[in-house]
């Protein structure tokens, strides 16, 4: 898909939201059908409570982005804090998210195909919008595009600013796309209750 203007980029963004709501809904759907082969010990409870710790680490990660780059992701290229070390380090932690999520199921399996899953879909997105980067910024682009890494962090490049200017909107709509990874420990706990009562059928069980 060629995106050549800021119009372009408005509707890709927009489709991709809702695609992207979809996807984590039929996911859900999925996640409620599995439940991990240790759930009856130890282990279980402690993937699980560590995977609330990784989605709220995936949470201050976006938000930490959204204060480098808030509103300005289409106007200029930024390439400080988190953007100093990856070119797509909202999209990473969404990964980490994605992993978080995974593990509220007991199941560190569940956890890495989600985050593969998540890595996939990213790629492609990330590949459209390269093109409408390059095609805004030229070389601008190309040379942050030379210096810096498409997805994973090379934390040896990070620079810092020393004043940041964001706008509050942009940041408490990050904060509310965040929460929605909350959403999946009460669902899951309640998805695996219903499980344990024969309610809910088991269709697959992981590690």
């Amino acid at each position: 898909m060629a995106l050549t203007s800021p119009k372009d980029m408005a509707r890709f963004q927009r489709r991709r939201r809702i695609v992207l709501a979809v996807v984590i809904f039929l996911i859900l759907g999925a996640l409620l059908t599995v439940r991990s082969a240790w759930a009856d010990n130890w282990t279980h409870e402690y993937i699980e409570d560590f995977g609330i710790g990784v989605i709220v680490l995936a949470i201050l990660g976006r938000m930490w982005c959204t204060l480098y780059i808030g509103g300005r992701k289409s106007s200029e290229i930024v390439h400080l804090g988190p953007y100093s070390m990856s070119r797509n380090p909202l999209y990473v932690f969404s990964t980490v998210g994605a992993f978080g999520i995974g593990m509220m199921t007991g199941s560190l399996t569940v956890a890495l195909i989600l985050a593969v899953l998540c890595y996939i879909a990213f790629h492609f997105v990330i590949i459209a919008e390269e093109g409408y980067l390059e095609t805004v910024f030229g070389e601008t682009y190309l040379a942050y595009k030379r210096e810096v890494p498409r997805f994973f962090p090379n934390l040896r490049l990070y620079r810092e600013s020393d004043v940041l200017s964001v706008k509050s909107s942009m940041l408490y709509k990050t904060l509310a796309d965040g929460l929605v990874f909350f959403i999946s420990y009460p669902l899951l706990e309640f998805a695996e209750y219903l499980q344990s009562v024969n309610i809910l059928p088991v269709f697959f069980r992981f590690y």
